[in-house]
């Protein structure tokens, strides 16, 4: 019996080793996918991150160099306002066609597209010999953009799906926008003086394809959805048309005045054809919904039944209005009633726009252990208190007394929006981000151009310019307010939840 149980032992097969697993690979020595998913790294962070740097950098940096493509190109007054505005205008019409597509088509593939887009449009304006040509390829820079945002959104939520691993990326990504958006003047001045206007525009090819690159190799293709959203024609043309009537009015109402025709004419065209876009969404969601149809509408009204949703959104729109109204005012402040230069004009308002390497690292820690209302409520407070602050603002006014005011309304907004962005993401349904985020950046770009627009006004109309300031410092400590009591009216965000609830 010992012998055979002996024979029969000798003859079982060795019992092989396990080979070490090292770091990043798998038993097999293949790729561990588990570690990458729960971990995604840094590179594709940088990814989106460019992206989006690329799509703020162009708000800014190409106003330092309009007096030289003024006199490069001949261009006139109203040639150079849409050589700025055209590329906001497109972007703006844009984000809700974008976000339509990002979702059908896949998050990485249209991320690609509008980078190469926004690449190639660069390169047509870098090569631009006259006016016409250039406002053709800020528009192109626009439609791009329109792609690049709602994707790298989408990407994002994709990419990080741990609550607080997101609002981590978050907060980066809106870190290096809020940078972006701040070192626009600075940039464009340095490029302008190196070399020309030309290079403002050939500064987005590295970055563009160092965005492509980090793109293909880090992150992980997602798949079309031919099926989520057929095309809905109709609805695209209405929201193109009514968006870009309307903030074409509002650009235009800087120069020609509220009641021109032109300015009026557009309001009309715009309220018509958003209305339409409206009650053209209603019946075709409410044919999916009934199983009678088979598209489904550009955006959902139904998805405004978030309480959350709405909130943010409208947000949003009162946070751009105010503080991009208020930084346009302050940029003439210091320019006509302190008399300053470019670069000192740009030094003074340094401490408002790049408080987004403060706000950044404090939502990091803040929003993760009370969600994103908490700190939504105290940015909106604090950048209330800052333009409260510019009610003092006079001819004479020292600097230090306008410093809180800068520093609070810059972080109080950055605060503000990376809150905002992150409210949208966590309430929104997957298949619905694109669109979801898509609206959120129309209702900010649609608050920025009514900001500034109305301010203008105000300050153009008034009989001094400091009585338009003070006037437009209180709508923007208003709208900050208002945005305040919505929040803390939604309240805390508990554990994130599926879909768009209320």
């Amino acid at each position: 019996m010992t012998t055979a149980a002996t024979t029969t032992s000798s003859k079982r097969p060795p019992r092989r080793r396990r080979p070490p697993v090292t770091p990043g690979r798998d038993e097999a020595g293949g790729p561990d996918t588990t570690r990458r998913s729960a971990s995604p790294g840094l590179a594709p962070l940088v990814a989106l991150s460019l992206g989006y740097f690329l799509v703020m950098l162009d708000v800014t940096v190409v106003n330092v160099a309009l007096p030289d493509i003024r006199a490069s190109l001949d261009a006139g007054p109203s040639a150079l306002q849409w050589i700025v505005d055209g590329y906001s205008t497109v972007f703006a019409a844009l984000l809700l066609f974008g976000g339509g597509v990002t979702d059908r088509f896949g998050h990485r593939r249209v991320f690609l597209l509008g980078l190469g887009l926004f690449s190639g449009a660069s390169v047509f304006c870098g090569l631009a010999g006259s006016a016409g040509l250039l406002i053709a390829g800020r528009l192109g820079q626009g439609a791009g953009a329109a792609l690049l945002v709602p994707a790298s959104l989408a990407l994002l939520q994709a990419t990080f799906p741990d609550r607080a691993a997101r609002t981590r990326a978050i907060a980066v990504w809106g870190a290096v926008a809020s940078v972006a958006f701040g070192a626009g003047p600075a940039v464009g001045g340095i490029l302008v003086a190196g070399s020309d206007w030309r290079a403002v525009f050939w500064l987005n090819l590295p970055v563009g394809g160092l965005a492509v690159l980090l793109t293909l190799r880090h992150l992980p293709p997602s798949k079309a959805r031919p099926g989520a959203r057929r095309a809905d024609p109709v609805g695209q043309v209405l929201a193109v048309l009514g968006l870009v009537a309307v903030t074409g009015g509002l650009n235009e109402a800087g120069t020609r005045g509220w009641t021109s025709p032109l300015v009026l004419s557009a309001f009309s065209v715009s309220a018509v054809s958003l209305v339409a876009f409206v009650l053209t969404a209603r019946a075709l969601e409410a044919r999916a919904a009934g199983g009678r149809g088979r598209r489904v509408p550009l955006l959902r009204p139904s998805m405004f039944r978030s309480r959350s949703f709405t909130s943010a959104t409208v947000i949003g729109m009162l946070i751009s209005l105010g503080y991009y109204g208020m930084l346009f005012l302050a940029t003439l402040y210091f320019r006509q009633e302190r008399h300053l230069g470019v670069l000192g004009t740009g030094m003074a308002l340094l401490p408002s726009v790049c408080m987004g390497l403060v706000a950044a690292p404090l939502f990091n820690r803040w929003a993760p252990r009370t969600g994103p209302y908490a700190p939504m409520a105290a940015g909106l407070v604090l950048g209330a208190a800052g333009f409260a602050c510019w009610l003092s603002a006079g001819p004479g006014t020292p600097y230090a007394v306008l410093l809180f005011a800068l520093i609070a309304t810059g972080l109080g907004q950055t605060m503000t929006a990376l809150a905002a962005t992150a409210a949208v993401v966590e309430t929104t349904a997957a298949s619905d981000t694109g669109v979801a985020t898509a609206v959120f950046n129309v209702a900010r770009q649609v608050g920025s151009a009514v900001g500034v627009a109305l301010f203008g006004t105000f300050t153009a109309t008034a009989h001094h310019f400091v009585s338009g300031l003070h006037l437009s410092a209180g709508i923007a400590a208003a709208a900050f307010a208002v945005g305040a009591l919505l929040a803390l009216r939604v309240g805390p965000a508990g554990p994130p939840r599926a879909g768009l609830a209320s």
